[in-house]
């Protein structure tokens, strides 16, 4: 009998499954449940969005595009990109429509990381930077940031950990699950250290629409870094787009190449109804993005609100759509508390630690739920906490 454990790849082995759908699925079999532990929005995709999506459809667009996307959708993320956020790309060569962010990430990490390679992980951050760097066979490192610094990465951590190994530094901004923003200063004390380097940028700026202190500001708009960063956008969370699977890459020709490469023989194209759905959200989509931020930022202000009368200490997000309160003050560990949450309360909720070690003592809350069930959430954990503060 062959022995079916013996054959695995080791690397993937040891990677632990992700820690945010844990809770999700539990409370998903659960009577009465309530989740605030996915990052997707509760809008349905707006139906412009859809109907051209189903326009496409009864255009007969059921073809394979080309590698890189619709020609038309690359023009527009390019338009969309100068409009929104001041950067420049040329639709040829430096845009890539891919199978959301999250293949963008993994393209980028996978083209430019040769094992050995140290990648600079800002940590607490999304789950998939790190796996996706051993699976590169790179070294994830990384940089610890503080709710005493706004959870933004400092010059100084980034300095005193470049090596000479350093291939890559993620900057995950704005950022899940904090939602901290890194403002055009902070930036560009990171641009320094980085100038007389070569050390290369992935910017997730999947959350760059969701800011709600001032205007998202991408690295690549700095002087000098757009010639090592590559950006990466999607229509998920903008758009209210998760089941589409669509994102996109922006970044210097020689990099896009590379990414496009692997793209060509892991994925062939991204779906072609939600490219034709896309080129319809980057054209009209406008309205749509600020009646949904307006929405969030309202949520924004009661989660917050409502962690602090508690007695929680809960850092004030600036971006993206999580709370990050600390859970310190009751004595259990994150997963404890998840844990009993969900089983007291019918709560579910993401322990900090699945964002890395630094996230310990901290949960994540999503705010991309209705209000009714984050004033009910809210009202059950006060219930919850009382009990152990």
């Amino acid at each position: 009998m062959i022995d079916l454990e013996s054959l695995l790849n080791p690397e993937v082995a040891s990677i632990p499954p992700s820690g945010i759908r844990k809770f999700f699925d539990i409370a998903a079999e659960m009577k009465d449940a309530i989740s605030l532990g996915v990052g997707e929005p509760d809008f349905v995709t707006p139906w412009h969005i859809r109907e051209a999506g189903i326009y496409s459809l009864e255009k007969g667009h059921t073809y394979y595009t080309s590698n890189s996307g619709l020609k038309e959708l690359r023009e527009e993320i390019s338009l969309y990109q100068k409009r929104r956020f001041s950067l420049s790309y040329d639709p040829e060569q430096e845009i890539l429509v891919t199978v959301g962010g999250s293949e963008a990430i993994d393209l980028m990490i996978r083209s430019v990381v040769a094992p050995g390679d140290e990648v600079l992980i800002p940590e607490p951050s999304f789950v998939c930077y790190s796996p996706c760097t051993k699976l590169a066979g790179g070294v994830a490192v990384p940089l610890i940031t503080k709710e005493e610094d706004d959870f933004r990465l400092t010059a100084e951590a980034l300095r005193a950990a470049i090596t000479d190994k350093t291939k890559l530094l993620i900057m995950p901004f704005p950022n899940n699950p904090t939602g901290a923003v890194m403002p055009r200063e902070s930036l560009l004390e990171i641009a320094e250290v980085l100038r007389d380097t070569n050390v290369l940028v992935l910017s997730d700026e999947i959350y760059g629409e969701l800011t709600y202190t001032g205007k998202h500001v991408s690295i690549a708009e700095i002087e000098g870094m757009r010639e090592r960063t590559v950006v990466v956008g999607g229509f998920s969370k903008a758009f209210a787009m998760t089941g589409w699977r669509l994102g996109f890459a922006c970044g210097p020709a020689p990099l896009l190449s590379m990414m496009r490469k692997v793209h060509q023989y892991a994925i062939m194209c991204a779906p072609t109804v939600s490219q034709y759905a896309a080129v319809e959200a980057m054209r009209h989509g406008d309205d749509d993005i600020e009646m949904m931020k307006k929405e969030y930022n309202y949520r924004r202000r009661v989660i917050v609100d409502g962690f602090r009368k508690m007695g929680l200490s809960c850092f004030e997000p600036g971006g993206a759509f999580y709370a990050f309160p600390s859970i310190k003050k009751t004595g259990m560990k994150s997963m404890e508390f998840a844990e009993k949450l969900l089983n007291e309360e019918k709560i579910a909720v993401v322990p900090g630690d699945a964002f890395g070690a630094s996230g310990e003592g901290f949960i994540r809350c999503s705010y991309a739920y209705s209000i009714d069930n984050i004033n009910e959430a809210l009202e059950r954990i006060g219930r919850f906490v009382k009990k152990y503060i």
